[in-house]
């Protein structure tokens, strides 16, 4: 791995802190006393008391004055100014620690613990006095710190591949950052909150199944050794949890992984969380009062409001939720009525719209493309579509006024399915007619069709009592309430495509430019590791000026470079 001139400048100061007797990642514990919001808040409160701390944190800033010095450490909830004085480090003759530790071995992204007293500089920011510091973890690599002139930020970590693939760095350099994450744990938590305050029962399923069912989507495959069975990552945790009102529990719930083997983009992952409900006794019109009322309680308590601005779209969660049959919102959008149509009236219904459609697809599908290419961007406030065809819902209870639609309805706020909710189906032999024509569907090629689960059909021949079952998108609800138009924001680690590693060019490449052989090792030593990265310099005087300055810092008994010579580098 070739190393820029940072990197080994890091790795240098990491070596003479070593031959200093400095152990750079101790093992010992450091015990703080406060984070760095309580400390100034105490101090603030009775500022006349002297307040003695310990504190640890990562250097982000460092204004080296001589025999004073200032630093900023931040710590998981902010960030604190330090002062270093060396007669006070150092009250010996010995100053190694401030004039060689502190001052020529220590880095932006260094982890310091420090021991000191709190009190108010001149301008008025409360910081840390320092009588003595330890180094807790020495950063081989440097922070994409952004440069800040008059207000404005310059040269900030915002490029969306490489925030998404190195997160950590992405949370050190951009707090704000943070705090989507923190939503998305306070959603979780007052959402299990108000299913637990209703006495439904928290569980756990498998992810490994032996039949991917719960959901039409394409499963992920994988092979047990033992046993010597396909098995499958769930898409849904659906059949398992009603195997358990089957058992005799009237409300489970959980959080659940799910996996499902498809495209990616700004409102996909492949990997994805949600929470599916299911309670006994209960129908769809009963989960849409409870749905309403629970994403308004967790509207109020994750953002304060029952109000949230996405974009510049205002969502109002605090008014009643519109309820639109799916076949009356294809007709108010495009002016037909599916109704009775059949297979093909639909299909040649969806070519008039110009809807995207395949030989694959069943009556089912082929609604769902119409509604989804024609009728779902304009369902911006939280509307419930219900009452689908069966065709589309071989999982759902029948309509108990119209057999040819189900109990069935999706939750669409701001253009984007966040639930879905069926009256469940527990008549077994209408369930495997259900699940018999979804493998022939299977069978035409259909690779979202649903597998034939004879176990789960053997539970529901056991007595199933009615029941409401729902699952709601994590991930897009957390999107929702942190004005988060990507997915990707809002989980820590998303799936990405393999990072593509650049090999260095052989030397043979650079001279052939007419680098000169003797520069060719230290050019790649500044990250120029091929001709092209070197060619990406609009500037040849500023690169004569960055090498020149590379070979007297380090000392080098090589020639100096001129701009002419380094511009025909730039022009081959």
């Amino acid at each position: 791995m070739a190393l820029n001139e940072q990197q080994i400048q890091r790795r240098e100061s990491l070596a003479k802190l070593r031959d200093l007797g400095i152990d750079p990642y101790p093992a010992e514990e450091f015990v703080v006393s406060a984070n760095s919001v309580a400390l100034k808040k105490q101090f603030e409160s009775n500022p006349e008391e002297t307040l003695n701390v310990t504190f640890a944190g990562r250097i982000m800033v460092r204004r080296i004055m001589g025999k004073a010095s200032f630093t900023v450490l931040q710590d998981e909830v902010g960030r604190i100014q330090v002062y270093f004085n060396r007669d006070e480090i150092c009250p010996d003759e010995d100053k190694t620690m401030y004039n060689e530790v502190f001052k020529r071995h220590l880095d932006i992204g260094d982890i310091i613990g420090v021991s000191g007293h709190v009190f108010k500089t001149q301008t008025g920011e409360t910081s840390i006095h320092v009588t003595s510091f330890k180094i807790l973890c020495k950063s081989l690599n440097p922070l994409p710190m952004p440069k800040e002139v008059d207000g404005k930020k310059y040269d900030a970590f915002t490029d969306p591949e490489a925030r998404y693939r190195m997160r950590y760095v992405d949370l050190l350099v951009n707090p704000e950052v943070k705090k989507t994450f923190i939503a998305r744990t306070k959603t979780i938590r007052s959402m299990r909150n108000f299913l637990e305050a209703k006495g439904y029962l928290e569980v756990e399923t498998p992810i490994l199944q032996s039949i991917p069912g719960g959901a039409a989507a394409r499963p992920f495959i994988t092979h047990h050794n033992a046993l010597d069975i396909p098995l499958y990552l769930r898409i849904a945790n659906e059949l398992y949890l009603k195997r358990l009102i089957v058992g005799g529990f009237e409300g489970v719930f959980e959080f659940a992984k799910d996996f499902r083997n498809e495209g990616m983009d700004k409102t996909h992952n492949p990997e994805f969380t949600q929470m599916e409900l299911y309670v006994a006794y209960k129908d769809y019109k009963w989960m849409m009062n409870t749905t309403e009322e629970m994403l308004r309680t967790i509207c109020l308590e994750v953002t304060g409001s029952d109000k949230i601005t996405f974009g510049d779209t205002t969502i109002d969660f605090g008014k009643p939720f519109e309820r639109l049959p799916i076949f009356e919102g294809i007709k108010r959008y495009t002016g037909h009525d599916l109704t009775e149509k059949s297979e093909d009236e639909v299909r040649a219904i969806a070519k008039e719209l110009h809807v995207q459609v395949d030989d694959t697809m069943g009556l089912g599908k082929l609604i769902d493309e119409i509604f989804g290419e024609t009728c779902e961007h304009h369902l911006i406030q939280p509307t419930f579509l219900m009452d689908y065809p069966v065709e589309m819902s071989p999982l759902t209870k029948k309509h108990r006024d119209n057999p040819a639609l189900t109990e069935r309805f999706e939750l669409i706020i701001n253009k984007k399915e966040m639930a879905n909710c069926y009256s469940e189906l527990n008549d077994p032999i209408d369930q495997r007619e259900r699940f018999e024509d979804q493998a022939k569907l299977l069978e035409r090629g259909d690779n979202e069709g649903m597998f034939l689960d004879q176990d789960f059909l053997r539970a529901l021949e056991y007595g199933m009592p009615p029941t409401s079952g729902i699952g709601i998108g994590i991930d897009r609800l957390v999107m929702l309430l942190t004005n988060n138009e990507s997915i990707q924001e809002v989980l820590f680690f998303p799936q990405m495509r393999p990072e593509k590693v650049t090999q260095p060019d052989s030397n043979d490449k650079f001279t052939a430019i007419g680098v000169p052989e003797e520069w060719v090792e230290h050019i790649r030593e500044m990250g120029y590791i091929t001709v092209n990265i070197l060619r990406k310099e609009d500037s040849a005087g500023k690169l004569s000026q960055s090498l020149n300055g590379y070979r007297k810092k380090k000392k080098l008994d090589i020639s100096a470079l001129s701009p002419e010579l380094v511009q025909t580098w730039l022009n081959k």
